[in-house]
């Protein structure tokens, strides 16, 4: 099976989707909210495009500008297709230990002074729910089930974290 990082599976996904250029991904992403759970910034994005070119995974469409800034767009080729469909069952599938900085925070908080733990814990909070208020506004609108799912999976996510932290006292 064809090895790829979270940010060439998501480029890729996108690019199986249909054929995109570069600002038509960063438009997709964005759209998506899906900044907060890759680290694919817009500048990687034509970087992650040429790795994925030179496995074969996909391939230059050519033809006219389909935007004004777009040099390139690119279409997945049959084994793209084949590795995308792959990597994202594994991705579905397996269970993979997560590293979220709060755990080593929450590990070392006795080193924080109590009255600075309960401050940092408050804005925690009030984050999570400018967070959640964020998705729910963007799931607001009409998306097919794939991405309704990403949406759904975020906002159980923050509202299981809202609720941890609502009272919480360490």
């Amino acid at each position: 099976m064809e090895v790829l990082t979270d940010a060439e599976l998501t480029v890729l996904g996108l690019v199986v989707e249909r054929p995109r250029h570069g600002y038509e991904l960063d438009e997709v992403v964005s759209a998506r909210g899906m900044r907060e759970w890759t680290a694919l910034g817009f500048s990687s994005i034509y970087y992650v495009l040429g790795k994925l070119r030179d496995r074969g995974l996909v391939a230059e469409v050519a033809g006219e500008r389909a935007h004004a800034k777009a040099k390139k767009t690119y279409t997945a080729t049959e084994a793209g297709r084949r590795a995308c469909a792959a990597a994202a069952e594994a991705a579905v599938a397996e269970l993979r230990p997560v590293h979220p900085p709060l755990l080593v925070g929450l590990a070392n908080s006795p080193a924080i002074p109590p009255d600075r733990l309960a401050a940092a814990l408050a804005r925690r909070a009030e984050a999570v729910e400018e967070r959640l208020a964020e998705v729910r506004r963007a799931a607001a609108v009409e998306a097919p089930p794939f991405v309704r799912a990403i949406f759904d999976y975020s906002l159980a996510q923050l509202e299981a974290e809202a609720a941890w932290l609502a009272g919480r006292t360490i």
